[in-house]
């Protein structure tokens, strides 16, 4: 009997959620949709994805593979999937990749999206979908202070302690920040993520942004290399796993190009550590 390794676009709200990967007496994504892909399967599903996801963190378009011995069509996993899915996660596509195609380790970049909604009172319909800040922030010392994170550095102060990461270097594409109608969207790309690396990188902007730290206070914590010296990390809530990019020679059928605003081409495949 042969095997097939599928790829799968996923998206999900991660507020009832403990996070991606599968723990004990907790509900997780892992767990949730290897049980509904098993049921299509008629065999036990294991899945990897491009980024792993901390409780409360959502995806725009998560990417996973698995292997199985099944012989399925695209639409019937695409189908078969939802209907054995909680209302809070859902596949968006399905495909036939090679053997060589890796969630992880083929992808090349990922994205990130951080909102935060800033008026004096809070949002009972924004509570999962951003962090609420009541106090002003000055947008324009957060857009000078992030400018800096841009590019290839050593991102040990904006990753957690116990990140388990071998190197702590890491390039960033962009970063960028967008304010309208009260809310504040940092969108981020890189060849890959520390751990908390986005939410710490929040928290600092948002010191800077409140006037409690200078503008240059970035500069400053890239050149430390010092998490000890870096700022709160930011609320899981309004974080978003946007994409992960891969080569154009696995043809996924990704639907979010147009929602990035940017995009990085990928040229080659490569191990990028820990997100």
């Amino acid at each position: 009997m042969s095997t097939e390794r599928i790829a799968l676009g996923l998206e999900y709200d991660g507020s009832a959620f403990c996070g991606w990967q599968t723990q004990p007496r907790v509900r997780t994504v892992q767990e949730t949709l290897e049980a509904a892909l098993s049921r299509v399967a008629d065999h036990p599903v294991r899945l990897q994805c491009a980024g792993r996801t901390d409780a409360g963190v959502h995806a725009l378009e998560q990417v996973v593979h698995f292997d199985t011995t099944a012989s399925r069509t695209a639409r019937a996993w695409v189908l078969g999937s939802n209907v054995n899915l909680p209302a809070d996660c859902a596949v968006s596509w399905a495909q036939p990749v090679p053997p060589a195609f890796h969630a992880r380790f083929c992808a090349c970049a990922r994205h990130y999206r951080y909102r935060i909604l800033t008026r004096p009172t809070r949002s009972p319909l924004e509570r999962d979908r951003a962090l609420w800040i009541h106090r002003p922030l000055d947008f324009g010392r957060m857009q000078a202070a992030a400018a800096a994170l841009v590019g290839e550095h050593d991102f040990t102060s904006f990753r957690a302690l116990g990140c388990q990461a071998k190197s702590p270097v890491r390039r960033i594409h962009y970063l960028d920040l967008t304010k309208a109608a009260g809310v504040i969207e940092l969108r981020v790309a890189a060849n890959g993520f520390l751990h908390h690396m986005v939410r710490n990188i929040v928290g600092v902007l948002l010191a800077i942004g409140r006037g409690d730290a200078p503008v240059d206070w970035t500069q400053e914590l890239l050149a430390v290399r010092d998490r000890t010296r870096g700022g709160v990390t930011a609320a899981p809530q309004g974080l978003y796993f946007v994409r992960a990019d891969y080569p154009a020679e696995f043809g996924l059928p990704q639907r979010l190009h147009d929602l990035l605003g940017k995009t990085e081409g990928c040229g080659r495949r490569g191990a990028i550590g820990q997100d």
